[in-house]
């Protein structure tokens, strides 16, 4: 009996110990599965929506089925405010296909209008400007003190010559000369180079050069005076104080010597005869 008691005993604890084993070796086996199960499992995945700014330059998301505010929210970086705000929504309710409104993306591409074809400006040619005008005045003045200066009471010599003209051909003059004190004036005169000559009246000589070069410019008026004396064949013998010639003194004294001879002459005749 004690012998089989003991056997029963070790079986027992035999059996005892194989389930406990059993249960470990179990338990073991459910933990790896579990271990697994989560490894494998694959991390869930927010999609990734790129922004493009249509040709208004506003940025638009089409509403997917199953959608929600917050799932766009989610995608976009819009926060639900904003996307209520910019849309006018007043409640979360959206539908499949609608369009949202995400904000602006840059300017909008504005497609040029073809305007009419321009049309060919003729180019004038530049017309050339007028000349500028200018005054000459000129006077032939007798220099009575030889000096080659105009004096104010040196009056002008008439009759003489006056010619001028420009170089480049315009102007071509040819004047006698007046009585007078004041220049004689040539007026609106194209500028330029003009070339002067005087020529004096016979009985006299110039003092002065009888030809000048000038640069008549626009505006300007230019005096020229050119002198002359007259010679000493022409020279008028002045009358002396009181009325009297030199001259006739001497004609006198020759008709007093010539009276006394004759009648020296006479009284000589008269005593002869």
């Amino acid at each position: 009996m004690i012998k089989q008691f003991r056997r029963r005993l070790v079986l027992h604890s035999i059996l005892i110990l194989a389930a406990v084993f059993a249960a470990a070796w179990l338990l073991c086996l459910a933990s790896l599965n579990v271990a697994t199960t989560v490894q494998a499992a694959p991390a869930a995945q927010v999609p990734i929506y790129t922004p493009t700014p249509g040709p208004d330059g506003r940025i638009i998301y089409i509403v997917k089925a199953n959608d929600t505010l917050l799932g766009i929210s989610l995608i976009t970086g819009v926060s639900v405010e904003e996307l209520r705000g910019l849309n006018n929504l007043t409640s979360d309710t959206i539908y499949e296909g609608q369009k949202l409104l995400l904000g602006l993306g840059g300017p909008p591409e504005i497609t040029p209008t073809e305007g009419p074809t321009p049309t060919a400006t003729t180019v004038l040619p530049t017309p050339t400007p007028k000349p500028g005008q200018g005054n000459l005045c000129i006077l032939l003045f007798d220099d009575l003190n030889g000096d080659s200066i105009r004096q104010e009471d040196e009056p002008s010599i008439p009759d003489g010559a006056i010619s001028f003209g420009n170089r480049a051909g315009t102007v071509s003059e040819a004047v006698t000369t007046q009585a007078g004190t004041e220049h004689q004036c040539f007026n609106d005169l194209p500028e330029g180079e003009y070339t002067i000559t005087i020529a004096v009246p016979e009985g006299y000589n110039p003092t002065t050069n009888n030809t000048e070069e000038v640069l008549l410019n626009a505006g300007d008026t230019t005096y020229l005076n050119f002198g002359a004396q007259i010679n000493s064949e022409n020279e008028v013998i002045p009358v002396t104080e009181g009325g009297k010639s030199p001259l006739l003194g001497i004609v006198g004294g020759l008709f007093l010597i010539a009276g006394i001879g004759v009648a020296i002459f006479a009284g000589r005749m008269l005593r002869g005869g």
